[in-house]
């Protein structure tokens, strides 16, 4: 091995027993061990033990002349990846050192993909100095360590998510997954099949096993945005795991038990519909075992400033500092905003601003051009907070010849609460 891994492109470091092998591992670190089981001082056992301290993410090749199936057992359950017995040819060695290094690049591409994933995501801190925000903060270190179900209640694009990331983050379970689902977002023929998973054959379409989002957060979180929108049937299927942690697959007769913990969010008053059997209410308080009341941006104004200049790290690497990244024209403008769009509104108009900033300070005509249709502080100045909602809404729908999916982009909500608003303000002309 001396001699021959060399030439297959391994740096090699030979050790004549135990002892010698756990000094080695104390000064260097390694990616593979190939370990013999009988050795003076140690054993090989004893070293893939030390190793899981001194070089955890080493790989260990058992090497051993008892080709007993007890010796393999023990080694692979110390965590051996795998073993040869000896006298062991080197093409099964190559091919296992292949594996290994395979293994490696893999770790390494998630790791590299999961420090992507992060840095779109941005952090999972709250910002904000408000003392609405303090009292969220403070409400979620209260329940985060628990395993309670959370309720996150708040407008649309005020950032319920964050919230729910918040609680998985500070909670024992931070190293299992965090799984996301939009219950609005799927068709209602689909949505069992996403949650809980179905098998080949379970229904037209179904050509493959699939895998539901219950079983992929298992040991972790999964956050039910906009909970409301689940179909009645749904709500008797999530009822029943909060009550047993059992799930069933589309197309199985047999359930089995998911270790997750359930975040859920609704810009929707439950409660109402409760009231009109829109929504189960032994669900309702399943769910609402803790709620979180996320404010809207107009309700703390104060921390528009430090959210714009949070925004800003994400459209452009190494902003100039707020003082320096906003005009304080700008920044009045943005803090006299109605923002019924909220945060998701706020992080358009920063992105819409960084593009036509070049250099300096952010100036007000940088903004969307709706900033600039009338004077604001005569704007906030009168009418009710709905008046002022569909004075917004109707400026983008000007300003995009009447396109609502381009009208609710730039207001930074879905096109569904777009179009939900202009239902409710039709309904209550007709009422009027």
């Amino acid at each position: 091995m001396r001699l021959e891994l060399p030439q297959m492109g391994h740096e090699v470091t030979v050790c004549p027993d135990g002892t010698t092998a756990v000094a080695a591992l104390e000064r260097n670190t390694y990616d593979c061990l190939l370990v013999d089981l009988d050795m003076p001082g140690y054993s090989g056992i004893e070293v893939i033990e030390k190793a899981k301290e001194l070089s955890p993410e080493a790989d260990a090749i058992v090497l051993t002349g008892k080709s007993s199936l007890e010796t393999a057992v023990a080694a692979l359950r110390q965590g051996a990846f795998d073993y040869l017995t000896k006298p062991c040819r080197l093409v099964e060695l190559e091919s296992l050192l292949k594996r290994v290094s395979e293994k490696r690049q893999l770790t390494n591409q998630y790791r590299a993909l999961k420090k992507r994933l992060e840095n779109l995501e941005g952090s999972s801190d709250l910002i904000g100095d408000s003392a609405a925000m303090e009292k969220v903060r403070k409400l979620i270190s209260k329940v985060a360590p628990t395993e309670a179900t959370v309720l996150i209640l708040g407008e649309t694009g005020t950032g319920k998510e964050l919230v729910a990331r918040a609680l998985h983050d500070q909670s024992p379970r931070v190293k299992k997954p965090f799984v996301a689902i939009n219950c609005g977002a799927l068709p209602e023929h689909l949505i069992e099949s996403e949650l809980f998973g179905h098998r080949k054959g379970a229904f037209t379409g179904a050509d493959d096993h699939r895998t539901g989002l219950f079983e992929v957060a298992d040991g972790g979180t999964l956050f039910l945005d906009e909970i409301g929108e689940l179909p009645k049937p749904m709500q008797a299927k999530l009822l029943r795991f909060l009550e047993s942690g059992e799930i069933r697959r589309v197309g199985e007769n047999e359930s089995f038990t998911c270790d997750v913990r359930v975040v859920c969010a609704t810009h929707r008053r439950l409660d109402e519909m409760v009231s009109e059997e829109e929504f189960r209410e032994d669900l309702w308080y399943r769910i609402n075992t803790f709620e979180i009341h996320l404010p809207p941006l107009r309700e703390r104004r104060e921390d528009i400033p430090l959210l714009a200049a949070a925004l800003a790290g994400r459209f452009r690497r190494n902003p100039p500092k707020n003082e320096e990244l906003f005009a304080k024209q700008t920044l009045a403008v943005l803090c006299e905003h109605c923002w019924p769009g909220n945060v998701r509104e706020l992080a358009n108009v920063i992105e819409h601003a960084m593009i036509l900033c070049d250099d300096g300070p952010i100036q007000p005509e940088h903004l969307p051009s709706r900033f600039a249709s009338r004077p604001l502080r005569a704007f906030m100045g009168g009418g009710t907070l709905r008046e002022i909602e569909m004075q917004a809404i109707q400026d983008a729908l000007e300003k995009y010849d009447g396109n609502k999916a381009s009208a609710a982009e730039q207001l930074g909500v879905s096109l569904k609460t777009l179009y939900n608003k202009l239902n409710q303000a039709e309904a209550m002309k007709k009422s009027a």
